[in-house]
């Protein structure tokens, strides 16, 4: 495994993190037992930076429960990553987070779920906030009382990413970025970079296309996805027809997968690309790719096929 400084915080993290909204039953069945030693798998296969949020799992916050019970013991050195924003938003009943209030009772609650006392990059889960006082607030307050370590805003936009660092105080930035999914290098990569500021790559598989696996024919009965069945199809195919012109990153000692995730290390803005996985195997394929190199040729290909 490779180490990266996220940011300011001179955190030195695993070069790819776990996603944990995977383990949580929204992608399709995981039993217990798997959900376990998945995130296990990743922690000795040298993953120490592990995100979730409140809002992943079913029922929400079950993502959280599973994650604290797997490192129940194994909390020392590893960088907890947690999100606040979004639950109950699929049911119809969100927090109107109108006061500091609703933030720190989320914090009280994912601290619960996850029955450790520190989050360490505590991260407004609402994309499109421009006027984030409400979280400001509570995040200093929540610094103050040691329930977290440091902030950050999972968002594609600059103008959010400058709001939440009015007071130079943003440790990092989620961002969703792939080979299928480039506009963050426009403006909000290289400002990350300029500030630095970490930066952490959700959606690097592209919700899996990106591994190669899938064709014209699949078909997805998991809720995340199951709108590629019908309503999205064309988006669908679209990905896909592209991911087969990428086919020359698939080649000898690693996977499809694994190229996608080391073309987005190459970006030198990167902190953290946090892939997710539903079994041992594939916390272990994705934590591999920390050591997988690209030819610059290679590079200079992926990126003119998916400019």
């Amino acid at each position: 495994m490779q180490y990266r400084i996220l940011g300011s915080t001179g955190w030195k993290i695993s070069a790819i993190g776990l996603g944990t909204w995977n383990i949580g039953g929204q992608w399709g069945p995981v039993s217990r037992e798997d959900a376990l030693a998945t995130v296990g798998a990743a922690v000795d296969a040298g993953i120490n930076l592990i995100d979730t949020a409140d809002a992943y799992g079913e029922p929400p916050g079950l993502s959280e429960e599973l994650l604290g019970e797997a490192l129940r013991g194994r909390r020392a050195n590893l960088y907890i990553a947690t999100k606040v924003g979004n639950y109950a938003r699929r049911s119809g009943h969100p927090l109107a987070f109108d006061t500091p209030d609703h933030v720190r009772l989320c914090c009280d609650a994912s601290l619960g779920r996850m029955k450790i006392d520190t989050i360490d990059l505590y991260q407004c889960h609402m994309g499109d906030l421009e006027e984030p006082g409400v979280f400001l607030e509570a995040f200093d307050r929540l610094k103050a009382a040691g329930k977290i370590r440091a902030f950050g805003v999972s968002t594609n936009s600059l103008k959010v990413a400058q709001a939440f660092d009015s007071g130079g105080g943003l440790a990092a930035v989620q961002v969703n970025y792939s080979l299928l999914g480039r506009g963050a290098e426009k403006n909000l990569l290289p400002w990350c970079r300029e500030r630095n500021i970490g930066v952490l790559v959700r959606g690097p598989l592209a919700k899996g296309i990106l591994a190669g696996k899938y064709g014209r024919d699949s078909r997805f009965g998991d809720s995340v996805r199951s709108g590629w069945n019908d309503k999205n199809r064309k988006e669908y195919l679209a990905m896909v027809e592209k991911v087969e012109t990428l086919r020359f990153l698939e080649a000898k000692g690693r996977t499809m997968a694994q190229a996608a995730l080391a073309w987005i290390l190459s970006n030198p803005a990167i902190t953290c690309p946090i892939p997710g996985a539903k079994s041992p195997d594939q916390a272990r394929a994705n934590a591999a790719a920390a050591d997988v190199n690209l030819a610059p040729e290679e590079i200079a290909k992926a990126n003119q096929i998916t400019a």
